[in-house]
């Protein structure tokens, strides 16, 4: 698609949806056994809310895959949150952190705390809040990430290196 031409939600699903569908794919491939949500649930629900009730535009396939990273991360961390709100008891406690662990929390676990520093992490830095978005929740690899951000892949690179550390910073404070 040209950067010039517009794209409108209906025009773009059958252009896009087998490379949505393979990301979800990835993305699901590295998820634990007996995992409920497929890939195919997880474009759709993401197109949903891509598409909505209104018609929108696409700039170009960059704009409309960062919109749909965006999707995919919303829906991922909200059906985390509920998992763990409902293996808590409906609420959280805290945790000391010599018994925290990042390598053996459970999937969900793990989404919702990405999640909450990721947000921190995108008030301290955008651009790698993008890219960890784009290579934790939708599995880009940092070729495709620096096609869909319109930089270098050493760019990606150097901000997925600092945005892991940071992420491990923000994740060990809130603990």
């Amino acid at each position: 698609m040209e950067k010039d031409e517009a794209k409108g939600s209906d025009e773009l699903l059958p252009l896009v949806y087998g490379e949505l569908r393979l990301l979800a794919t990835s993305h699901m491939a590295g998820e634990k056994m007996g995992q409920t949500l497929q890939p195919t649930a997880l474009v759709h629900d993401a197109w949903l809310q891509l598409a909505g009730g209104e018609e929108r535009t696409w700039n170009d396939k960059a704009h409309f895959f960062r919109t749909a990273a965006r999707a995919m991360r919303r829906i991922l961390v909200e059906r985390a949150r509920r998992k763990v709100a409902e293996k808590r008891g409906g609420g959280t406690r805290p945790m000391n952190i010599e018994d925290f662990d990042v390598a053996v929390s459970d999937g969900d676990d793990r989404i919702v705390l990405v999640d909450e520093a990721l947000e921190r992490l995108e008030e301290e830095d955008a651009d790698c809040a993008r890219v960890v978005t784009m290579k934790f929740f939708v599995g880009l690899s940092e070729t495709e990430i620096a096609e869909v951000l319109g930089v270098s892949e050493r760019t990606v690179r150097r901000q997925w290196a600092y945005a892991k550390t940071r992420l491990f910073q923000l994740i060990l404070e809130t603990q």
